[in-house]
């Protein structure tokens, strides 16, 4: 048996627990730069917003009704997060984190008329020690778990639980649901299967499991077998490995000075190479994009995807930014002003299991050395303590007009009491 919690509009409650001012009140949180909305409230969801809409295209709506707007503040979220989890973790048999505010359970060993009071006390437990509102949905396989827990959410009079084990309820649900919503159906295959008459989780089971197959390979025919009941999916307990590492950002204006471009590059990649070493990884492949801003007329434009293959697989900070810095400066357009850019390392393997190179000389020893030394610095002093001389030591600016202090995480935002 598994079940599936989901912190419900997570940033947004994550902003409540500390402003309970905003209970009721429409609240949308904005991704980085302040582009675009990707949190709301029940009340914001019911005055039209969509996940993803920038935030220009609302200020008229944003001022009319009074809408709350928060920049996100990852490090209060990430921080809350670990809350939920480590209470989440305490009470059941065993949990995978899937993301910042969901986690699939096991229940196995659970006895069935114990499952609802289980859902239960952990949703309020939570609620309880984070302050966070969190639905679970309980069932036969993820897919019917993650299904059963956004019941939660659309119907309040379940009070944040749902066991959905009974197959006349299963049935009974499945005739209505929106196939495009269903966990492992993508977007692309939701057009596939709409084109074929077939728009909801019912109908998608009705299929023939052959045609399933054929049309959405192995992948597809696992979900239509989870909501058959048939678990495909078991618990991962341990993180695997990112395959990509990608850091990129939107930057607060323009840049036409393409120095700036440079360090901002040089930024992402330490930041990536970062990460790539905190998996033990090493990586022989660099693709590097620059874009302008696409929403203004009658400036020079530029759209590029620089790919650089790597000598030798590497973690190493000081030559990923020389060879990312070189490429990026041999490919920037003159007269254009750059609004985004990113960084992500492919081809990675395990560096144990990497042979090593040939004519290597006791370099890449001494690099270890040096990359430890830098992570263990920035560490214990903060992030981007120490940086390359290509980034410098000024930071990137970017929008963030509306953040809230990070109550959890920084001595001086931490709340202050007056008696």
């Amino acid at each position: 048996m598994f079940g599936l919690a989901d912190c419900n509009n997570f940033y947004v409650s994550c902003e409540r627990v500390f402003n309970p001012s905003l209970n009721g009140k429409p609240v949308i949180v904005l991704s980085n730069n302040d582009g675009c909305v990707i949190s709301r409230s029940q009340e914001a969801k019911d005055l039209g917003i969509s996940m993803g809409e920038p935030l220009f295209k609302l200020k008229d709506l944003v001022k009319r009704e009074n809408i709350r707007v928060y920049s996100s503040n990852f490090p209060l979220y990430a921080d809350m997060s670990q809350r939920v989890m480590d209470t989440i973790i305490s009470m059941v048999p065993a949990a995978e984190i899937y993301s910042i505010d969901e986690a699939f359970i096991n229940f196995d060993g659970i006895a069935v008329d114990k499952l609802h009071k289980l859902a239960s006390d952990i949703s309020q437990q939570v609620k309880t020690n984070t302050g966070i509102p969190l639905s679970i949905g309980v069932s036969k396989t993820k897919t019917l778990a993650k299904i059963a827990s956004k019941l939660c959410k659309k119907y309040p009079k379940l009070n944040n639980s749902c066991v959905m084990i009974k197959q006349s309820n299963i049935d009974k649900v499945l005739k209505s649901y929106p196939v495009n919503d269903v966990w492992g159906i993508g977007r692309q295959y939701s057009k596939m299967l709409y084109s074929n008459n077939i728009t909801t989780a019912e109908q998608f089971l009705c299929a023939d499991p052959r045609w399933v197959r054929s049309k959405m390979n192995v992948t597809g025919l696992k979900s239509w077998k989870e909501l058959k009941g048939t678990p495909c999916f078991g618990l991962e307990e341990n993180i695997h490995d990112k395959q990509q590492i990608c850091t990129s950002r939107s930057f607060a204006k323009d840049l036409f000075d393409h120095e700036e471009v440079i360090r901002a590059v040089a930024k992402f990649t330490s930041s990536s190479a970062q990460k790539l070493r905190a998996q033990n990884g090493v990586a022989l492949k660099v693709m590097v994009f620059l874009y302008t801003n696409p929403f203004k007329e009658n400036h020079e434009r530029d759209y590029k995807t620089i790919f650089i293959p790597l000598e030798y697989p590497t973690d190493n900070t000081l030559e990923l930014v020389k060879i990312v810095c070189r490429h990026t400066a041999m490919n920037l357009k003159k007269g254009c002003g750059y609004k985004k850019a990113g960084v992500v390392i492919s081809s990675i393997s395990k560096k144990e299991h990497t042979p090593g190179f040939l004519f290597d000389s006791g370099r890449s020893e001494k690099g270890d050395l040096l990359m430890k030394c830098l992570d263990d610095i920035n560490a214990k002093y903060g992030r981007e303590s120490i940086v390359t001389g290509t980034q410098g030591p000024n930071r990137i600016v970017y929008n963030m007009d509306h953040l809230s202090p990070k109550y959890t995480t920084c001595w001086d935002d931490i709340i202050k009491v007056k008696v």
